[in-house]
């Protein structure tokens, strides 16, 4: 029973890396190649310069937000994980931005809006709760 568990997250696992490593690229090129084709290739290089940029300065205020938050959170003794687990959605938002293409900047700039962001951190918190070590549980080297 073990077995085919193991083998299942193996298959999931390679399917989550061929989808971000040839389908997001392949979808993103598609993107870049028909809106080129349509506002033509100054205009669409400065459209991704310019995504960027605005996502990299929004990136920059609510990283420094989050990280007030998690410090009034800490100072009032509470541990801040929402707090935490959000600042690493922004990171993921940051990765997203600061890669170039359409897809990933809609998805970037949806990780952005503070309701949806604390939404996937929520979701992300339910999910790997069992997984978190409290003090005085220490599960080995590899807590996942």
């Amino acid at each position: 029973m073990q077995r085919t568990c193991a083998a299942d997250i193996r298959y999931y696992i390679l399917g989550m890396w061929l989808l971000m490593f040839i389908a997001v690229p392949a979808v993103e090129l598609m993107l870049l190649i028909e809106v080129g084709g349509r506002i033509g290739v100054l205009p669409t290089i400065a459209f991704i310069v310019a995504t960027g940029v605005a996502g990299w300065s929004l990136l920059k205020y609510q990283g420094i937000a989050t990280m007030r938050r998690i410090r009034g959170e800490l100072q009032a003794g509470r541990m801040p994980a929402a707090e935490m687990v959000g600042g690493l959605v922004l990171l993921g938002s940051g990765l997203f931005l600061l890669t170039p293409g359409f897809l990933t900047d809609a998805v970037g700039f949806l990780m952005l809006v503070p309701t949806i962001r604390q939404a996937v951190a929520k979701g992300l918190l339910r999910r790997y709760q069992g997984r978190i070590i409290r003090p005085g549980e220490f599960k080995g080297p590899f807590p996942f």
